[in-house]
Protein backbone atom coordinates (compact mmCIF):
# COMPACT_ATOMS: atom_id res chain seq x y z
CA UNK A 1 0.00 0.00 0.00
CA UNK A 2 1.34 3.55 -1.11
CA UNK A 3 1.51 6.37 2.07
CA UNK A 4 -2.37 6.76 1.30
CA UNK A 5 -4.96 3.46 0.82
CA UNK A 6 -6.82 3.30 -2.15
CA UNK A 7 -10.34 1.71 -1.80
CA UNK A 8 -12.44 0.76 -4.87
CA UNK A 9 -16.26 -0.02 -3.99
CA UNK A 10 -17.72 -2.15 -7.57
CA UNK A 11 -21.27 -2.81 -7.88
CA UNK A 12 -23.33 -3.77 -10.98
CA UNK A 13 -24.79 0.18 -11.56
CA UNK A 14 -22.10 2.10 -9.43
CA UNK A 15 -26.08 4.08 -8.10
CA UNK A 16 -26.21 2.83 -4.79
CA UNK A 17 -24.47 0.56 -2.72
CA UNK A 18 -21.52 1.37 -4.02
CA UNK A 19 -22.36 5.04 -4.12
CA UNK A 20 -23.00 5.24 -0.15
CA UNK A 21 -19.97 3.03 0.76
CA UNK A 22 -17.89 5.87 -1.16
CA UNK A 23 -19.82 8.23 0.72
CA UNK A 24 -19.54 6.69 4.14
CA UNK A 25 -15.45 6.33 3.53
CA UNK A 26 -15.04 9.87 2.34
CA UNK A 27 -16.82 11.46 5.38
CA UNK A 28 -15.33 9.46 7.69
CA UNK A 29 -11.92 8.73 6.21
CA UNK A 30 -11.62 12.79 5.09
CA UNK A 31 -8.38 12.38 2.87
CA UNK A 32 -6.35 9.52 4.89
CA UNK A 33 -7.96 7.13 2.01
CA UNK A 34 -8.51 7.27 -1.71
CA UNK A 35 -12.35 6.57 -2.21
CA UNK A 36 -13.09 5.30 -5.88
CA UNK A 37 -16.63 3.50 -6.69
CA UNK A 38 -17.62 2.13 -10.11
CA UNK A 39 -20.37 -0.44 -11.54
CA UNK A 40 -19.38 -3.26 -14.20
CA UNK A 41 -22.46 -1.61 -15.77
CA UNK A 42 -22.93 2.12 -14.56
CA UNK A 43 -26.61 3.31 -14.21
CA UNK A 44 -27.14 6.59 -15.68
CA UNK A 45 -28.10 8.40 -12.14
CA UNK A 46 -27.77 7.64 -8.67
CA UNK A 47 -30.41 6.45 -7.20
CA UNK A 48 -32.58 9.36 -5.85
CA UNK A 49 -33.35 7.02 -2.59
CA UNK A 50 -29.55 6.61 -2.12
CA UNK A 51 -28.93 9.72 -2.01
CA UNK A 52 -31.65 11.07 0.21
CA UNK A 53 -30.90 8.34 2.60
CA UNK A 54 -27.01 9.78 3.01
CA UNK A 55 -28.71 12.51 3.17
CA UNK A 56 -30.43 12.21 6.61
CA UNK A 57 -27.18 11.65 8.61
CA UNK A 58 -25.46 14.41 6.68
CA UNK A 59 -23.34 12.83 4.11
CA UNK A 60 -24.03 14.08 0.19
CA UNK A 61 -23.50 12.41 -2.53
CA UNK A 62 -25.07 14.24 -4.90
CA UNK A 63 -22.07 15.32 -6.76
CA UNK A 64 -21.09 11.71 -7.48
CA UNK A 65 -21.70 10.71 -10.85
CA UNK A 66 -22.09 6.85 -11.82
CA UNK A 67 -18.53 5.40 -13.52
CA UNK A 68 -17.62 2.32 -15.30
CA UNK A 69 -15.16 -0.36 -14.18
CA UNK A 70 -11.76 0.55 -15.57
CA UNK A 71 -9.38 -2.10 -15.73
CA UNK A 72 -6.79 0.67 -14.44
CA UNK A 73 -8.72 1.62 -11.91
CA UNK A 74 -8.95 -1.87 -10.05
CA UNK A 75 -5.54 -2.33 -10.72
CA UNK A 76 -4.04 0.62 -8.65
CA UNK A 77 -6.76 0.19 -5.98
CA UNK A 78 -5.10 -1.48 -2.55
CA UNK A 79 -8.43 -2.69 -1.31
CA UNK A 80 -11.45 -3.75 -3.69
CA UNK A 81 -14.88 -4.13 -2.01
CA UNK A 82 -17.30 -5.79 -4.14
CA UNK A 83 -20.82 -5.32 -3.80
CA UNK A 84 -23.13 -8.27 -5.96
CA UNK A 85 -21.42 -7.69 -9.46
CA UNK A 86 -20.66 -11.14 -9.38
CA UNK A 87 -18.51 -12.67 -12.40
CA UNK A 88 -18.43 -8.87 -13.72
CA UNK A 89 -15.90 -7.71 -11.36
CA UNK A 90 -11.94 -8.12 -12.09
CA UNK A 91 -9.57 -10.30 -10.22
CA UNK A 92 -6.25 -9.26 -9.98
CA UNK A 93 -4.09 -11.63 -7.94
CA UNK A 94 -2.07 -9.91 -4.73
CA UNK A 95 -5.72 -7.17 -4.10
CA UNK A 96 -6.92 -7.82 -0.58
CA UNK A 97 -10.40 -8.25 -1.94
CA UNK A 98 -13.91 -8.50 0.00
CA UNK A 99 -17.09 -9.06 -1.11
CA UNK A 100 -19.87 -7.60 0.89
CA UNK A 101 -23.23 -9.46 0.96
CA UNK A 102 -25.94 -6.35 0.62
CA UNK A 103 -29.47 -6.14 -0.30
CA UNK A 104 -29.87 -4.30 -3.34
CA UNK A 105 -31.76 -0.14 -3.23
CA UNK A 106 -32.33 -0.66 -6.80
CA UNK A 107 -35.91 0.17 -7.09
CA UNK A 108 -36.65 0.81 -3.35
CA UNK A 109 -38.35 3.56 -1.38
CA UNK A 110 -36.06 5.17 1.41
CA UNK A 111 -37.75 3.19 4.49
CA UNK A 112 -35.93 0.10 2.49
CA UNK A 113 -32.65 1.59 2.06
CA UNK A 114 -31.73 2.85 5.27
CA UNK A 115 -30.80 -0.38 6.75
CA UNK A 116 -28.77 -1.24 3.72
CA UNK A 117 -26.77 2.26 4.40
CA UNK A 118 -26.47 1.73 7.81
CA UNK A 119 -25.42 -1.71 7.24
CA UNK A 120 -22.69 -0.23 4.67
CA UNK A 121 -21.92 2.14 7.69
CA UNK A 122 -20.92 -0.31 9.80
CA UNK A 123 -18.73 -2.06 7.51
CA UNK A 124 -16.89 0.97 6.00
CA UNK A 125 -15.99 1.80 10.04
CA UNK A 126 -14.51 -1.25 10.43
CA UNK A 127 -12.93 -1.23 6.81
CA UNK A 128 -11.03 2.15 8.32
CA UNK A 129 -10.35 1.15 11.16
CA UNK A 130 -8.07 -2.05 9.67
CA UNK A 131 -6.67 0.48 6.95
CA UNK A 132 -5.67 3.84 9.10
CA UNK A 133 -5.99 2.35 12.74
CA UNK A 134 -4.92 5.33 14.30
CA UNK A 135 -7.88 7.64 12.40
CA UNK A 136 -10.66 8.86 15.13
CA UNK A 137 -13.87 7.20 14.14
Amino acid sequence: MADKPSVLFVCIHNAGRSQMAAGWLRHLAGDTVEVRSAGSAPADTINPAAVAAMAEVGVDITDQTPKKLEWETAETSDVIVTMGCGDACPVFPGKRYEDWKLGDPAGQGIDAVRPIRDDIESRVRALLAELVPAHPR
